[in-house]
């Protein structure tokens, strides 16, 4: 789904945006034998360039090591399986398709097929269901699965993770003199397009208000009062949309013209706007709103450009036309990673915790329920922590053994964790032995 274009802020997409597999055993054996009558004057296939996965032969020591303590409720807190099941139920739709069969047949690594994905999902599911909490589960994961670690950025397992989240903006249905920034949805004609595309600043113009003059001429979609807003929607690649009527509806990726992303955060830190060190989505999204002249400087510099389809309500689904699920589904380099597969990460995460500042000592002020929550003050808080995930979607900048895109959810929360994502860590996909 992801636009992706993800920031993938998607982060390096929002952050970094801001910042800075395969055929059965008998279907082997009929290659086999295919390659084996083949004409001596063909050449063999050529090895893959990169093999993304490697055997772990030992498992780290430590038992809790891949302990995923989210799933079972804790310390107040509810534990999030039925999110964890709905997800591993999209991936077993997705197997069940063409699409899937496809991808799995020319994957570049032979031992994974869609067959041994789909048999892995099931019986993760039913240890899931039987297991009581998360050192049963994991004890049952460690005796079943065999883990394929990725060999990360470094081919030493090190991968880099940024957030992506889906926004709620404010829009109309027809533009006005406040709501003048459209989202566009896909040209009918875009197979037809010549190639090189058009960039960003030749489809909108420089300050975005210019489509009517172009490509873009008719295929304005809705109208959103920001640019910045309409931008964003673009990076996330799905959004919702609260209307002026009071009606709402959701808008997913639908097509991208193909250009590299370019992250704003990185062309502000080039230019000696904004500082690497602690760079956050919300660090660039204040600076636009101090200096709005800026955004017709930066956003064109990003040359690729998103179109959208009205989902009408519709979750958010990711490059596998499946929905995607809050802390459950990742995006990856789908030229590389089995799509639908079952994975646990391991990193950094932030987690929310609310502290009220303010006067402390005026009772009427703390107990008067507005002021309290104008002084209520979203505090992240990072954690290291394993979570199982299944790997459903893509994105734009998300390329390599060594990039990954975390779902973080809806809202202005998940936003607040996603923009604040880009830490190093682990990722592992599960397959049954």
């Amino acid at each position: 789904m992801k636009s992706k274009f993800y920031f993938s802020t998607s982060k390096l997409l929002i952050i970094s945006l801001f910042l800075l597999l395969p055929l059965q055993a008998c279907n082997n054996q009929k290659q086999v034998k295919q390659e084996e009558i083949k004409p001596p004057q063909q050449e063999p296939k050529k090895p893959p360039s990169v093999i993304p996965l490697f055997v772990q032969t030992q498992l780290p020591k430590d038992e809790n090591y891949f302990l995923d303590d989210q799933i079972w409720s804790k310390s107040g807190e509810k534990g999030d399986k039925d999110n964890l099941l709905k997800a591993i139920d999209s991936s077993l739709n997705y197997l069940k398709t063409n699409q899937a069969t496809v991808f799995y047949s020319k994957y570049i690594m032979p031992e994974i097929t869609r067959e041994r994905v789909e048999k892995s999902l099931v019986r993760f599911r039913e240890l899931l269901l039987n297991s009581k909490n998360p050192k049963e589960l994991q004890q049952a994961v460690n005796k079943e699965f065999v883990f394929y670690k990725s060999i990360g950025s470094d081919k030493k397992g090190t991968v880099l993770f940024t957030g992506y989240y889906k926004p709620i903006y404010k829009a109309s249905k027809t533009p006005t003199a406040e709501y003048r920034y459209p989202i566009y949805r896909l040209p009918p004609d875009f197979d037809k397009w010549e190639k090189p595309h058009p960039t960003r600043l030749e489809l909108e113009g420089k300050d975005a208000l210019q489509s009517g003059k172009g490509k873009l001429k008719g295929l304005e979609l809705f109208w959103l009062p920001s640019r910045m807003d309409a931008y964003l929607a673009q990076v996330q690649g799905s959004a919702v949309l609260k209307f002026t009527d009071g009606s709402e509806t959701t808008i997913n990726y639908a097509g991208n013209t193909e250009h590299e992303y370019i992250s704003l955060g990185k062309e502000l830190i080039k230019d000696k706007k904004l500082e690497k060190d602690g760079i956050t989505l919300q660090k660039v999204i204040d600076y636009f709103v101090k200096n709005p002249a800026e955004e017709n400087t930066y956003l064109p510099r990003n040359p690729r450009f998103i179109f959208f389809k009205d989902t009408k309500g519709a979750p958010a689904s990711g490059s596998i036309s499946e929905p995607i699920t809050q802390e459950r589904s990742i995006a990856t380099d789908k030229s590389l990673m089995p799509p639908g597969a079952l994975a646990i990460i391991r990193a950094p995460f932030p987690f929310i915790s609310k502290q009220t500042q303010g006067d402390k000592g005026n009772k009427d002020l703390k107990n008067d329920k507005d002021t309290k929550e104008k002084l209520e003050q979203v505090k992240l808080e990072q954690r290291l922590v394993s979570r199982y995930v299944l790997d459903q979607d893509t994105g734009g900048a998300i390329k390599s053994p060594g990039r990954v895109d975390y779902y973080m959810g809806v809202g202005n929360e998940a936003g607040d964790r996603a923009g604040a994502i880009v830490n190093s860590g682990e990722l592992y996909y599960l397959l049954l032995k």
